[in-house]
């Protein structure tokens, strides 16, 4: 069975996950990393524009850094409280198809919110995980492929600040609610253990869509990470 490490992170600033990414993406490239890794970490607040961003999406720049990036889709808000994900996979070894990578995307974060109690669709029509019958957005989803390897990957609203989207119009959806786990459970704000709940959750998810077997750290191939990231 394929290995998948998971990374766990902690709070890692986005231009220096950016670049933790390209470095791992190329050497799984080039053959030098091993195997497909899961980044899963955490970002101060940030916004970031896809390809097909359009500038009026961006609402409010104010207190936020803003980056142009590879990725697909419009504009989209990280934040603390909010867990991302960035899978470093190399499709060829899987199915070198970009219509199943993001089903399967979907399905790994669909499955791991079944585990946390919350019922959770895809929208036909829009990439992202949703709740309430699709009239709530939870998850979204932009990546990148060269050569097959995927880089950039999903933001889960675990505990996120849900205002902070103000600032935005998110994945350029007018009029979209986002939601977060902390919102959907109902359960009040600071729920012990939720995090932590939620990694795992998403792991176990993603082992079951991929069909891979999981390892968990809180490093990765030290000497591919760029020059002056610490490691945990």
């Amino acid at each position: 069975m394929r290995l998948l490490e998971v990374v766990q992170a902690g709070a890692v600033p986005y231009a220096e996950a950016l670049e933790w990414q390209r470095s791992l993406a190329q050497a799984r490239i080039d053959g030098r990393l091993a195997n497909d890794v899961l980044l899963l970490l955490e970002h101060p607040a940030v916004v970031t524009l896809g390809r097909n961003a359009h500038s009026d999406h961006l609402i409010n720049r104010d207190g936020v850094e803003i980056f142009e990036i590879e990725r697909g889709g419009d504009v989209t808000f990280h934040g603390p409280g909010q867990l991302v994900g960035y899978p470093i996979i190399d499709l060829s070894r899987h199915k070198p198809d970009l219509h199943w990578y993001l089903r399967t995307l979907e399905e790994a974060l669909i499955d791991a919110l079944a585990g946390l109690g919350i019922p959770a669709e895809r929208n036909p029509g829009y990439t992202g995980v949703w709740t309430r019958g699709g009239s709530r957005k939870i998850a979204s989803i932009g990546i990148h492929v060269k050569q097959w390897v995927t880089w950039q990957g999903f933001a889960l609203n675990v505990m996120t600040d849900l205002t902070e989207f103000e600032r935005i119009v998110p994945c350029g959806i007018a009029g979209v609610e986002m939601t977060s786990i902390e919102r959907e459970r109902g359960k009040g704000k600071g729920e012990t253990g939720l995090w932590d709940a939620t990694v795992a959750a998403v792991v176990h998810g993603f082992a079951g869509a991929f069909h891979v077997e999981v390892t968990t750290s809180r490093t990765v191939v030290t000497e591919i990470r760029p020059a002056g990231a610490a490691a945990d």
